[in-house]
């Protein structure tokens, strides 16, 4: 049943999905321009709460949780499983008060109305991955804003999303370059339950009717620890936390 409904809505989410990011482009542009980063920031926060709304025309809902009581004045990393496209707007909404950055595909940085704008001017590190020079620099120069602006960032160790909602292996290479550069950046992970399931069935149709979630967990104070402590203290919490 929740597929026949996955044929009926999908198409509708598809299209305001669709017009929310190309309406929301020229929006980006005239903050950007006129405002600057502050103004291009409230119009990028705006876009993924229109973006998280989406969820509701297929009936699947979001429950954001955060009882952590996290530092506005410090550098954060947060640390999540990653399940589907549909992880990403409710954390940068969300998480909009740590000013959080992705780390990114390149690709992504072109082509796609309002998310490659953002990507390109928002301070993300948009990383080839064919070229690990261009990658490790990118990083750098988002731990040095980290550093100098009390950035944040979101990072998904995974390097690609579990398709079944089986958390894969987290990698530790982007989390220790940045360490480097903040070694005071408070750890906080956050696990995502059941967003794989809006693309259980591939992108037609999309899953209906599911409850999905984000739950910000206990940080992490990384002092004393190595890198690969605190990835694996982060792993263990979220892997504990997924609900199969």
């Amino acid at each position: 049943m929740k597929k026949f409904f996955g044929y009926i809505l999908t198409p509708i989410h598809y299209l305001y999905f669709g017009l929310i990011l190309v309406v929301f482009h020229p929006i980006q542009w005239l903050s950007l321009k006129w405002g600057g980063y502050t103004s291009h920031k409230r119009s990028v926060d705006i876009l993924n709460l229109f973006l998280t709304s989406s969820c509701y025309i297929l009936g699947n809902t979001v429950k954001f949780i955060n009882n952590q009581h996290l530092p506005a004045n410090r550098s954060i990393i947060f640390i999540a499983n990653h399940q589907s496209m549909y992880d990403i707007p409710p954390l940068i909404y969300f998480l909009r008060k740590y000013h959080a950055k992705f780390i990114s595909k390149i690709e992504l940085a072109s082509g796609i109305p309002s998310i490659s704008f953002n990507l390109k001017h928002g301070g993300a590190a948009n990383i080839d991955r064919k070229d690990p020079k261009q990658s490790v620099a990118e990083i750098l120069k988002l731990a040095n804003n980290m550093k100098e602006k009390t950035w944040s960032t979101i990072i998904f160790p995974e390097g690609t999303r579990s398709k079944t909602g089986i958390m894969k292996p987290f990698a530790v290479g982007g989390i220790a370059t940045i360490l480097k550069k903040v070694p005071d950046a408070l750890i906080v992970p956050i696990v995502i339950n059941n967003s794989w399931k809006m693309v259980q069935y591939g992108f037609f149709p999309l899953h209906t009717f599911s409850p999905m979630s984000w739950e910000v967990l206990t940080p992490i104070e990384p002092e004393g620890l190595t890198a690969e402590e605190v990835v694996k203290l982060a792993e263990e919490a979220i892997k504990a936390g997924i609900k199969q």
